[in-house]
């Protein structure tokens, strides 16, 4: 599993409506109101890196409303929670 977190700079009289925009595509688990440099930010989980290029640059970023995005990915996780979902979802091993 590959996870992106996404933040997202939106126009001010946009955020709520490209906040459920972002939620509704395949591949978005999260996405969250936030504060500082960016108004958004989505957490992104696919199966291949290769996956990353259909859901960020192919549709989260032609989002209307949308003026910027910051991309950074995962190397590891370390929270029980995700590891416990992970297992529970029967993800393969990866190699």
């Amino acid at each position: 599993m590959v996870t992106a977190i996404v933040f997202v700079k939106a126009d001010v009289a946009r955020i709520h409506e490209v906040a459920e925009t972002i939620a509704a595509l395949d591949g978005v688990s999260e996405v969250y109101s936030i504060t500082g440099d960016h108004d958004l930010m989505a957490m992104v989980r696919v199966r291949r890196n290769e996956d990353l290029n259909d859901i960020i640059p192919g549709r989260i970023n032609k989002i209307p409303g949308i003026v910027g995005t910051e991309t950074h990915i995962a190397f590891r996780t370390y929270s029980q929670h995700d590891l416990e979902q992970a297992f529970a979802l029967g993800l393969p091993d990866a190699d």
